[in-house]
């Protein structure tokens, strides 16, 4: 590997060195130590983060051969992973501190951040393979990581569906060789026009399926209740963000680099399979008593909405910054309503949240501002990104999708009202079960208030953020 190619790998190497070196300093320190490892992660997102910043300013290029595009989708994917892996970090911080497995911890969320990077970047569909299962591997031991009943039976079930996904992913790059003749996305546009469009469309279809797992959208989405209600809160905020990212940005680099729709109309699958996704995971929701399951679904429910704009791609210039800032929304959003479960891991019902707010006011506050933002409410940034969203699915001439994505947020603001209102209740006499009444998590408070901050804050920045998505495409 190059100089030129270390460079432009800083963000994806830097977080794979820390890995290494968190693996064998935590093999040798006390478990009273192990916080050294959390401090060296999270020293590796931040320069990561600042890695990131410095390539953004350079044009728009390849690295590895080719093989990897280091362009305006990589540089916001990187920003959103690392920031969420971040705070995802921190927020575990209350939970994992002397555990005796700690490290490990770390370590694995470094591996599957990595994972979701290379995913973003790949420019070809080896690469592509190698990121989704650098991505996937280490969150099968995440799921199971408290090693109880719940975990180990989501744990068994995530890997299943995840071996099963991956030789459809396999099979699926064998088919496009075979058709193409090539794995990189230029050789392979290149040769897919004089390819069967049959095998074309089957090669495309199973690693649109494979990455739609990842993502966990329908019909690919049986994993995303169980892992998410029974993983450790930490670990369900970052198997419901930060692989989405890598995988969404994947798919919307697969339909633009390939000619697909001349196998089939490569957009209108993209499209119906956002309009399930959204009407499931919203409809799935509204029956949720628990805190985690309701999140699970809105994450499957969101997923829909952002692969809207992965189907107005080529059609709406705005398309690809849409989903970008999106992402970087949602990401904010959905892990700061995270790091407030992590606060009160044992308020696993709606109705033990009674009262929060008389207790702990910048909490309660922090996560009605999270729940808001993913309704997309104004003025949070999933609220900029929604409307993006639609604008793009709109001027591709997707109307009867932005139809159905208004109605279907319309609906999910009944299900996040559910969980906000008791916030502000005050607690029945003797309710012991009442999350008010519990302690809070310092470090899974800090995070939700600071993710609702953000949350705003790119809100508010949403103009200026915009412009440079855009002008990095536009350069692109």
């Amino acid at each position: 590997m190059t100089t030129t190619t270390l460079i432009a790998l800083a963000p994806e190497t830097a977080l794979a060195l820390a890995a290494v070196a968190g693996l064998l300093l935590g093999s040798w320190l006390p478990r009273r130590r192990q916080w050294a490892v959390r401090a060296l992660a999270l020293a590796a997102v931040a320069a990561g983060l600042v890695a990131t910043g410095l390539a953004a300013a350079n044009p728009a290029h390849t690295a590895a051969s080719g093989s990897y595009a280091v362009d305006i989708g990589l540089h916001a994917a990187r920003a959103a992973v690392l920031a969420g892996t971040g705070l995802v970090v921190l927020a575990a911080s209350d939970g994992l501190a002397g555990d005796r497995r700690e490290s490990e911890a770390y370590v694995l969320l470094l591996l599957s951040a990595a994972g979701a990077l290379v995913m973003a970047g790949a420019n070809g569909l080896l690469v592509l393979v190698m990121g989704y299962l650098l991505a996937s591997v280490p969150l099968y031991a995440m799921v199971a990581f408290a090693k109880d009943a719940r975990g180990t039976e989501a744990g068994l079930k995530f890997f299943l569906l995840g071996a099963l996904f991956s030789v459809v992913l396999l099979g699926g790059t064998t088919v496009l060789l075979a058709a193409g003749g090539a794995t990189g996305y230029p050789l392979l546009a290149a040769g897919l026009p004089d390819a069967p469009p049959a095998a074309a469309a089957v090669g495309a279809v199973a690693v649109l399926a494979a990455l739609l797992f990842k993502a966990g959208a329908v019909p690919a989405h049986f994993w995303v209740p169980d892992a998410t209600e029974g993983a450790p809160a930490p670990v369900a905020a970052f198997i419901t963000t930060v692989p989405k990212i890598g995988a969404l940005v994947a798919v919307y680099r697969l339909g633009a680099a390939l000619p697909l729709e001349a196998a089939g109309n490569w957009s209108l699958l993209v499209a119906a399979v956002s309009a399930a996704t959204m009407v499931l995971g919203n409809l799935a929701a509204f029956a949720q008593d628990g805190v985690r399951r309701l999140l699970a679904y809105s994450t499957v429910g969101q997923v829909g909405f952002l692969l809207m704009a992965v189907a107005a791609y080529g059609r709406a210039q705005e398309a690809l910054p849409a989903l970008l800032y999106y992402l970087a929304a949602y990401t904010l959003a959905n892990v700061g309503a995270f790091a407030a479960v992590c606060a009160l891991p044992r308020a696993e019902r709606l109705g033990q949240w009674r009262g929060l707010f008389g207790r702990r006011p910048w909490l309660a506050l922090s996560l009605v501002v999270c729940l808001l933002g993913l309704v997309g409410t104004p003025p949070t940034a999933v609220f900029v990104g929604k409307l993006t969203v639609f604008t793009a699915a709109f001027d591709a001439g997707l109307v009867w999708l932005v139809v159905l994505a208004a109605a279907t947020t319309a609906a999910s603001l009944f299900y996040y009202l559910r969980w906000i209102l008791p916030l502000f209740r005050p607690p029945e006499e003797g309710d012991a079960d009442a999350a008010a009444s519990g302690p809070a998590g310092r470090w899974g408070s800090a995070v939700a208030v600071a993710a609702a901050a953000l949350s705003l804050l790119l809100g508010v920045a949403a103009g200026p953020v915009l412009d440079w998505l855009d002008s990095g495409v536009l350069a692109g």
